[in-house]
């Protein structure tokens, strides 16, 4: 019997397994898939499924023990990786700025790492995370859960979130192997360590594979099969698509003008937003671009776009397009993973960049959903660590990043007029640097977008 164990954690996982093709290749496949939730169960429609269930996973709030060694754990892989700058980086953003008793222990542990950052050390620490967590309560019904369930593989659609540590130990303890997705692009070589050790891995690239086996070298290559991400699929899909004059008139647009397009970061990383959205929008104004155009911008969906006001009063002209993504759970330690797209969402995104002409950004994924559609993007760095803006101009020495420098396949904007230079350009010439926006996607996503679903199943398949 194949029985298929899948962990959703979050809404983008939500988006790339449940709003793709993927349940449609994977359950004729399956005798039974078994959705091990994240999110609240009612978001499902899974009627026209019989032979799939849902459970909603109990929220694992961490205890303070499993916290401080699940620190250790992610300190010491980002200090052996120290040679890598997103690494480093990030280590020292996340360093604690108070001098709360469990900070000073955290700041203990940074001294530590300097000294004991081997694999084992790390495989140490993480040893004694698991342990903290073991005799949960949650944990304890994780265990049940899945004795009972007998899943023949469980699939965590997502590497990172260390509140399904205690899920991954359960599937450990019952002895059902494990397989994860690598979620993003910049994952394995900038962020933290994973939430646990896993038997296989399913990767978007070649260049990825490399990297996994780069930052856990314990990994066997064997175990970790390319298939490309499924994160594009919904775009090509035809249940998706909205027409051109459905989509100029949703955001009342105006058909004779180009179409550019500013993707915005979150808060977090994206403080110079609004001074690069006041930048286009006054070079329209005051007619410095080659050819008429208008300017719509799309926030995060992982915020509220209230820091946007100013500037939309200012700029009545400008459209928007605010992600309708929907908070489902209210009392999770990490909220933003509780917002989930609504299918409004999906024809929203995937018109805007079908059907606009250039993608402004912060160095985000985004220039890749772009690149998909063959169109033009130009990556905004305008903040340095002397000129007062927020310094994103660091994000270019990211490994992830200078494959796309490599590449060449973006504009490179640090200020004003390198992005006015740019625009024209593009909306002068917008097969500029196509082929080399070809060469990015090839490295990165690899594998065609049309069957992705199935080749993900396909693999499930293997080690079921």
């Amino acid at each position: 019997m194949k029985k298929l164990g899948i962990v959703i954690t979050d809404g983008v996982g939500y988006r790339n397994f449940i709003m793709s093709n993927f349940m449609e290749e994977a359950v004729p496949q399956m005798d039974q898939i078994i959705i091990y939730s994240g999110l609240p169960a009612s978001i499902y429609s899974i009627d026209q499924w019989p032979n799939v269930t849902v459970h909603e996973l109990d929220v694992y709030h961490e205890g303070p023990i499993s916290f401080i060694f699940r620190k250790w754990k992610e300190i010491a892989h980002m200090e052996k990786s120290k040679h890598n700058f997103g690494m480093t980086d990030n280590n020292r953003t996340n360093y604690p700025k108070s001098n709360s008793l469990k900070n000073l222990i955290v700041k203990f542990f940074y001294i530590v790492s300097r000294v004991y950052s081997s694999n084992a050390t790390i495989l140490f620490a993480e040893k004694l995370q698991f342990l903290a967590f073991s005799k949960h309560k949650i944990t304890r019904s994780y265990i049940e859960l899945l004795k009972k369930d007998q899943p023949n593989l469980v699939f965590f659609t997502h590497q990172r979130p260390s509140y399904l540590a205690p899920f991954l130990y359960a599937a450990q303890r019952v002895k059902i192997p494990t397989c994860s997705f690598i979620f993003s692009w910049d994952n394995l070589a900038s962020k933290g360590r994973m939430l646990g050790t896993f038997d296989y891995f399913l990767v978007w690239s070649q260049l990825m594979k490399d990297e996994l086996i780069q930052f856990y070298p314990n990994t066997n290559p064997d175990g970790v099969k390319i298939v490309g991400t499924p994160q594009f699929e919904p775009y090509f899909l035809s249940q998706y698509q909205t027409d051109r004059a459905s989509f100029l008139n949703r955001f009342q647009l105006d058909e004779s003008k180009k179409i550019i397009c500013f993707s915005c970061a979150d808060k977090s990383i994206g403080g110079n937003d609004p001074l690069v959205i006041q930048m286009i929008a006054e070079a329209i104004r005051q007619e410095k671009l080659a050819v008429s155009a208008q300017l719509i911008v799309r926030t995060s969906p992982a915020e509220e776009p209230t820091r946007f006001e100013a500037i939309r009063k200012d700029y009545p002209e400008i459209r928007w397009n605010y992600p309708h993504w929907i908070q489902t759970r209210s009392n999770h330690d990490q909220m933003w993973s509780q917002r989930i797209p609504a299918v409004e969402d999906i024809f929203d995104l995937r018109a805007i960049i079908e059907h606009s002409d250039i993608n402004v950004n912060m160095l985000s994924t985004m220039s890749l959903d772009f690149m998909l559609f063959g169109k033009p993007v130009i990556n905004t760095v305008m903040g340095t660590e002397t000129n007062g803006l927020y310094n994103d101009s660091r994000f270019l020495k990211y490994a992830h990043i200078k494959t796309v420098l490599d590449c060449q396949a973006t504009q490179i904007a640090r200020n004003e007029t390198d992005l006015i230079a740019a625009l024209n350009r593009y909306l002068s010439h917008p097969e500029y640097d196509a082929a080399a926006r070809e060469k990015l996607i090839e490295i990165e996503v690899c594998k065609p977008i049309a069957g992705i679903s199935k080749r993900i199943t396909d693999e499930l398949l293997q080690w079921m």
